[in-house]
């Protein structure tokens, strides 16, 4: 039986016990057949860029368009934010003047989280985000097949879909398949008082005391979240102190907000057990001690999902970690074998994986190309206050790794800050000794995320901190005391 679908053509033929055996076939030769193995950051946006190069592609993804970044991670979890930082700001607003009356009387509000709303709102988002990839991906006339998909060869996948198995050959495979949280076996999530963070949107009601066990990027947005929504958070960390591979002054301000708060944090302590009791848990900790609370979150990392998908058959290896090796261009040590994302274990952020797959496919299609510089990658953790950074770090300078210079501006003298009240963050930026090229910085405060932008355009740019400090910002603003930062750094020549 055959099919005609564009330069497409499919042939079914029956397999077995009712299963239908489909092969694609793509008669223009002219054009490049690439595969995409996953519809994540990393192929769904090398998807778009094979399609705009004339490629036929065709993308396997088994959950939904956007991968776990778009329906269980990154989407759900900075919209969750977004609320919480709303009721933070609400709580706050009598220090502005702001008073809510009711009866002619002043009051402080009363904010409620209404959970179930929230979590109804962030995952229609995440469905959302998910049909507009589909739906750009279709426009590009890139093929979206619905399945699982296992590697036949360097050459092939095969799929098993809901109408049966395909294969799919292509001339270059990408694979871009991410990751999924790590369990303890001595913690094993049930979806309902021990969770992990693609299933804590499934609550209905805000947790009354949340214990998060891990301090690392996820469990502290969660803890920081959690709080600003009214939930009792303890964070258990086994390390001296939260978010342990961050610049140090940032996590110190992190802290001290969390304080402030009323987070709860256990620094040394690490999580031996998590057990569920009649009416919540029970987190045993390592020298024995416990602590009891209504739900636990476990947010200790991620496991890439490169097992049973072939690799080993296509000649793909893998690091001692489970991940696949690529190099500055993405490629695998397979021929033809491309690798994107969290899968890779370079770094865990939408935006390294969606560089990823562009540069694959740019390289494998003969693109003008630069290889990956993760100094250039700039990243942000969702906490309250944000913490951002880009390019060297502190600890390489102080390490002697880089000669540089260092100027740290507390956000506490920006006009802007004063205005709206904020009283936590900073700007910090580093500068090549000698030179003055701006080499890094971070940003902490409201919006880093999008404050950091300036300082990353000076590391990528190789920008000296004479041109940001002579760059006009807009007064008052909180981007000026990046500038003001950076005129602290010149040097009379």
């Amino acid at each position: 039986m055959e099919h005609r679908d564009g330069p497409l053509f499919y042939w079914w033929s029956r397999a077995d016990a009712g299963q239908w055996l489909i092969v694609t076939t793509h008669p223009d030769f002219s054009s490049p057949r690439i595969a995409i193995l996953g519809g994540g950051p990393g192929g769904y946006e090398a998807a778009m860029v094979a399609a705009s190069l004339g490629a036929q592609v065709t993308i396997i993804e088994r959950a939904g368009m956007g991968g776990s970044a778009v329906l269980t991670d990154v989407v759900p979890s900075k919209t969750l934010i977004a609320t919480a930082d709303l009721m933070t700001r609400v709580g706050e607003a009598g220090e502005l003047g702001v008073k809510f009356d009711v009866d002619g009387g002043d009051f402080v509000p009363a904010m409620r989280a209404d959970l179930k709303h929230i979590n109804d709102r962030l995952l229609g988002l995440a469905r959302q985000q998910s049909t507009d990839i589909s739906s750009g991906l279709e426009h590009q006339n890139v093929r979206i097949l619905l399945g699982s998909g296992k590697l036949l060869d360097n050459h092939t996948i095969e799929v098993l879909t809901a109408r049966g198995t395909e294969i799919v050959e292509a001339d270059t495979i990408l694979l871009a398949v991410g990751a999924h949280p790590r369990e303890l076996p001595t913690a094993r999530p049930d979806g309902e008082r021990i969770l992990n963070w693609a299933q804590i949107y499934n609550l209905d009601e805000l947790p009354e005391e949340l214990i998060v066990v891990g301090s690392g990027v996820t469990g502290a947005e969660f803890a920081s979240a959690y709080n600003g929504l009214g939930s009792k958070v303890t964070l258990i960390s086994s390390r001296d102190r939260v978010l342990p591979g961050s610049d140090t002054d940032a996590a110190e301000v992190l802290e001290e907000v969390f304080e402030r708060r009323g987070v709860r944090v256990l620094s040394r302590a690490r999580a031996e057990t998590v057990e569920r009791t009649d009416d919540g848990v029970v987190v045993t900790l390592g020298d024995g001690s416990k602590v009891t609370g209504s739900h636990c979150l476990v947010c200790v990392g991620s496991i890439p999902n490169t097992a049973g998908i072939g690799l080993e058959e296509a000649g793909v290896a893998l690091t001692e970690s489970g991940h696949i090796k690529v190099d500055g261009v993405s490629r695998t040590t397979a021929p033809n074998i491309y690798a994107a994302g969290d899968c890779t274990g370079v770094l865990a952020l939408a935006s390294v994986a969606a560089m990823q797959g562009r540069i694959a496919i740019a390289h494998f299609l003969g693109d003008s190309v630069m290889p990956l510089k993760l100094h250039q990658v700039a990243s942000n953790i969702f906490t309250s206050p944000e913490i951002a950074n880009v390019g060297v770090s502190e600890a390489e300078i102080q390490s002697g790794k880089y000669q540089g210079d260092i100027v740290k501006l507390s956000l506490k003298s920006n006009a802007r800050a004063k205005m709206r009240n904020h009283k936590d963050g900073f700007v910090k930026i580093f500068a090549r000794k000698g030179s003055g090229t701006v080499i890094g910085g971070v940003v902490v405060g409201p919006n880093a995320s999008e404050l950091i932008f300036a300082i990353s355009l000076a590391v990528t740019q190789k920008l000296h901190v004479d041109d940001v400090a002579n760059t006009f910002t807009v007064y008052p603003s909180l981007s000026g005391s990046i500038s003001e930062a950076a005129r602290r750094l010149h040097v009379h020549m």
